[in-house]
């Protein structure tokens, strides 16, 4: 089994964010982020998720709290702790005119790298970009605009990457092979920060999971044991005969009928493991129902998020 990084590459204490107009954006929230790792950041439309982080990543001016990079104060050491970022805004936002290479380029030069023709080749090629590098940038169709951008933040070789909604707008495929882009990104180190508004990408990729709201940081916890927790399965047991309606003799599973009566869902914990189930079982015998078939599901991400956040993913 994998061994979860367990040092932390970014740390933010007690951070909160009120702008000009009184809207608190961020409300003391604490998170450490291990080295090495992907995190996602779930949150709806104006949750304080690109306020966090915009402020981790120098764009926008924290309020109290701290937030340290790499050991470097974001507001004291500013230049090294910004250097141990790469960051892809949700924005597409490039010189329409300039080629792929040369952009790619430039970036590295922003942050005082010496030039390495060799690195860009390799991060280019990595992400498919290889044969486009002397193609101008209002050429591109948006998927290969996307990977453009994440070129531009890797180029000066962080080991920190910020994804902001990496996939908007990019179709299935693009945005399965963008997940396969940053698994391998992260088997080279790069710890991987990500904010998205497909619950499946956060279900595929993340080791943890962090849910915001209205500014607070609701919970922080490994996927795995978040599913785990949260996460409810549901048994589907098919019927041979249709039911008008479920028996009265049933009444204590709280059954719901489906599929024209011919189906009875049981939902039940993921922590329970299903250990009544042979109870259940028992119980549609002697209600003389006989069952064709049994099938299992498991509560998915997208409605532990929509539980938590009282809203829509």
């Amino acid at each position: 089994m994998e061994t979860r990084p367990t040092s932390t590459v970014i740390s933010v204490t007690e951070l909160s964010k009120t702008y000009a107009g009184g809207h608190q954006a961020l409300d003391r929230v604490s998170l450490d982020i291990r080295s090495g790792e992907i995190f996602a950041l779930l949150g709806p439309n104006g949750a304080g998720k690109t306020t966090l982080i915009s402020i981790i990543c120098g764009l926008v001016n924290p309020g109290p709290g701290q937030v340290t990079v790499g050991g470097h104060d974001i507001v004291r050491d500013y230049r090294a702790a910004r250097a141990m970022i790469g960051l892809v805004p949700q924005e597409l936002t490039s010189d329409a005119f300039e080629t792929v290479w040369n952009t790619v380029r430039f970036t590295r030069g922003l942050f005082g790298k010496a030039p390495d023709p060799a690195c860009l080749e390799r991060i280019l090629r990595a992400l498919s970009l290889w044969d486009k590098r002397d193609s101008k940038l209002i050429t591109l169709s948006g998927g290969m605009k996307r990977r453009v951008m994440i070129a531009k933040a890797l180029s000066h070789e962080p080991p920190i990457l910020f994804l902001d909604e990496p996939t908007a707008g990019v179709d299935v495929t693009l945005r399965k092979d963008m997940w396969n882009l940053v698994r391998s990104l992260r088997a080279t180190g790069v710890t991987i920060i990500l904010t998205t508004h497909y619950i499946e990408e956060a279900e595929e990729m993340a080791d943890r999971i962090g849910i915001i709201n209205n500014g607070r940081l609701l919970l922080v916890e490994e996927k795995a044991q978040l599913m785990q927790r949260l996460g409810q399965k549901q048994l589907i047991v098919h019927l041979r005969d249709a039911l008008a309606q479920v028996p009265a003799a049933l009444d204590r599973w709280g059954l719901e009928l489906t599929h024209e009566g011919r189906a009875l869902h049981y939902r039940y914990p993921s922590t329970q493991a299903g250990a009544d189930i042979p109870d259940l079982m028992a119980d549609l015998r002697t209600a003389h129902l006989t069952v064709e078939d049994v099938e299992t599901e498991q509560r998915s991400l997208e409605e532990i998020f929509v539980n938590l956040t009282g809203g829509e993913a």
